[in-house]
């Protein structure tokens, strides 16, 4: 009776840029997970540009500057905050693409604010009141990836944190739940769930095939079911789908396993269009 009351609400609808999220039409946050170089970043984001236009599609760009919760000590983790802001600030100006990142502290998320369209806050980080609270406090939309450990039923205290502070601009990410060990699975149900919180839900279809630690040092992957669970996402409601991408997923340096080639991107993105289409 309580989801049903809350479905009888409307969907917060708001702008990243001129980035729609939550309209009727679907949107896209693209990018490979890391930066792994500025030659790299720019040429990614160039090419989702393109693929942008060629689709006619609104795209944010997504790379971390820093991978704080790596498996493993020695992994790669980024270029650091500073510099990694330098970066996504071309991708900007240059490319013409709004940019998301996550931020992991209190510190990071005003420093960040100052460059980025979005702030995003990491599902493991999703409880945490000062953060989510300081992200409000940005006047920033704000995309909270839900933890792999929290019900979808129990997001609405993590949206009242942001909103606490006047910032309405908030959607939610849908990547998985923890399933035995070193695994994940979605629950599509999920996606009506969240949406009856009136925010819109994205779908991340590339995280949500990741093996947790599944490699020892790192974690494994299994892109091939990346399609499929983007499909579902879109037929059951999401607003929007997250999919990390690179140009050699098995020489990334971060979560190759479940990125997907981007140059299977646009073939993928226009069945995704159709099926939003269909179910409106």
């Amino acid at each position: 009776m309580i989801l049903l009351q809350r479905a009888k609400g409307v969907l917060d609808v708001f702008k990243v840029n001129s980035v729609e999220i939550g309209g009727d039409n679907l949107f896209f946050i693209l990018g490979p997970c890391v930066i792994e170089s500025e030659e790299h970043v720019i040429k990614m984001a160039n090419i989702i540009k393109e693929i942008a236009n060629s689709l006619n599609i609104q795209v944010i760009f997504k790379s971390s500057y820093d991978k704080a919760n790596r498996t493993s000590l020695a992994s790669y983790r980024g270029p650091g905050i500073r510099e990694g802001l330098r970066i996504l600030s071309r991708v900007k100006k240059e490319v013409g693409l709004p940019i998301t990142t996550d931020v992991h502290s209190v510190e990071e998320v005003f420093i960040a604010s100052e460059v980025v369209d979005m702030i995003q806050l990491p599902a493991f980080l999703c409880r945490q009141t000062d953060l989510l609270v300081s992200a409000g406090k940005t006047k920033k939309p704000v995309n909270i990836k839900k933890g792999q450990f929290v019900a979808p039923h129990s997001i609405g205290p993590m949206i009242e944190k942001v909103k606490s502070n006047g910032e309405d601009r908030v959607c939610i990410t849908e990547r998985g739940y923890s399933f035995g060990y070193n695994n994940l699975v979605v629950d599509m149900r999920s996606i009506q769930i969240m949406k009856s919180f009136n925010v819109p839900v994205i779908f991340d279809a590339t995280h949500s095939v990741q093996l947790p630690g599944g490699l020892g040092n790192s974690s494994g992957g299994e892109r091939e079911f990346v399609p499929t669970l983007a499909r579902a996402a879109v037929a059951a409601g999401a607003d929007g789908i997250f999919m990390e991408c690179h140009d050699c997923p098995d020489c990334a340096l971060c979560d190759g396993p479940n990125s997907m080639p981007v140059n299977e991107i646009e073939s993928l993105l226009k069945i995704l269009i159709g099926i939003k289409r269909i179910v409106g």
